[in-house]
């Protein structure tokens, strides 16, 4: 119970330092005088970043210690966020993000995820771990909503400071002391967290092997369209198409986070009624919708109220994907199950942003949301077409 805890507790720090940094990186580096392009670069640099994190976890983590990379990885991420807000050129904040695994997307969606997700199961059971998932994520999203409360605070404190921008880079800077913090929360956890011995060796039977190459295909397909719409690019849209200030915009991010967390907890009743496939699809398809929404909004309170309500449903789909994979796997797979399927998502993430900065500089601010949508939408119908008859043990018991 106690190391359930604490990964709930290490879900909310450093969840309200990735919103932070989310929200305000966009513009911090826009009032540098970066482009567009130039931000897209940096956001995809760090997506890259993460995306060999993500690598290295999956491959190592049995091998070094998942507490100790886990403290490893999160004070290397705190120093990149220092050496990104001290750089005044392109290239060198890119290097920071990318060593930093500087994560612009604006959701806690990182290497520790993969060890917290492998470790998980181990405090739950069959019958509590999609609830189990769920809180995790509530508490994840709760994080959300403080850093982007806390993104707010720039705007707040500019009539009380001479330099508005420095107030933006001490908000930034704040996200690494919480990193810090979470360091230290990681260290205290329990051996029983770490992988039995000789775990690496397992063997990934072929039927697993299969299912996960399927389902990894369609993660990344779903991935690319993320990519597009990354927390720091959003804000970038909201910034310059309605001219909102970061004040308003972290505002509107806690509420929406707030809507996330709200909605994992109804993620996990539903999936008892109607299925984890089809929970995860037919909350996701009314979400890109909502998101087309937005880009064709004509003032901000139309965009706003869209975003808000896409956001509600839009989060749904985790919890109950990563209770699905862990339940259809062995344990023994557990690690690579979780690795495999988010070193995909990162590195389809981290591939967009470059693509999302041009075409918000030549083309339409707008144009990520579409491209992403229907990205979105075109993976949600190929999910469910390929696992809705693929069952969790407890569903097939129920059967």
């Amino acid at each position: 119970m106690q190391d359930q805890k604490l990964l709930y507790a290490v879900a909310f720090t450093r969840a309200a330092a990735t919103s932070m940094i989310g929200v305000l990186l966009g513009i911090y580096l826009a009032q540098l005088g970066f482009s567009e392009a130039r931000i897209g670069y940096v956001v995809g640099a760090g997506l890259a970043g993460a995306a060999v994190a993500s690598l290295v976890s999956t491959l190592f983590d049995d091998r070094h210690g998942r507490r100790r990379l886990l403290v490893q990885l999160t004070l290397l991420a705190a120093a990149g966020i220092l050496v990104v807000i001290s750089a005044s050129d392109a290239l060198l904040a890119a290097m920071a993000a990318f060593f930093g695994m500087l994560n612009g997307t604006g959701r806690d969606r990182g290497a520790a995820v993969i060890l917290d997700q492998a470790m998980l199961p181990l405090v739950t059971t069959n019958a509590s771990r999609t609830r189990g998932f769920a809180a995790y994520h509530l508490w994840q999203d709760a994080g959300h909503a403080i850093g982007a409360l806390g993104a707010a605070a720039p705007k707040l404190a500019q009539p009380y400071v001479d330099a508005p921008l420095e107030a933006v880079r001490f908000a930034v800077a704040s996200a690494a002391a919480l990193l810090a913090i979470t360091a230290l929360a990681y260290w205290r956890l329990s051996p029983a967290v770490e992988a039995a011995p000789n775990h690496h060796e397992a063997k990934v039977s072929p039927p697993t092997r299969r299912l996960l190459w399927r389902f990894s295909g369609l993660i990344g397909l779903d991935s690319l369209g993320s990519g597009f719409l990354t927390t720091a690019l959003l804000s970038l849209f909201f910034y310059k198409q309605f001219s909102v200030n970061e004040g308003i915009l972290g505002i509107l991010f806690a509420v929406a986070r707030l809507a996330n967390a709200g909605s994992y907890l109804a993620a996990a009743e539903l999936a008892k009624r109607i299925g984890l496939v089809n929970t995860m699809v037919f909350t996701h398809i009314p979400a890109s919708l909502l998101l087309i929404g937005v880009g064709l909004a004509p003032t901000f309170e139309w965009a706003a109220a869209l975003f808000l309500l896409r956001e509600a449903l839009v989060e749904m789909d985790v919890p109950t994907r990563q209770s699905y994979v862990m339940a259809v796997v062995r344990p023994e797979e557990r690690t690579l199950a979780s690795g495999l399927t988010h070193l995909v998502r990162m590195t389809g993430q981290a591939i967009t942003p470059f693509g999302a900065g041009l075409f918000m500089q030549n083309l339409a601010l707008a144009t990520p949301l579409f491209v992403g949508a229907g990205i979105k939408l075109s993976y949600d119908v190929a999910l469910y077409l390929g696992f809705r008859h693929v069952k969790p043990p407890e569903e097939a018991e129920g059967a």
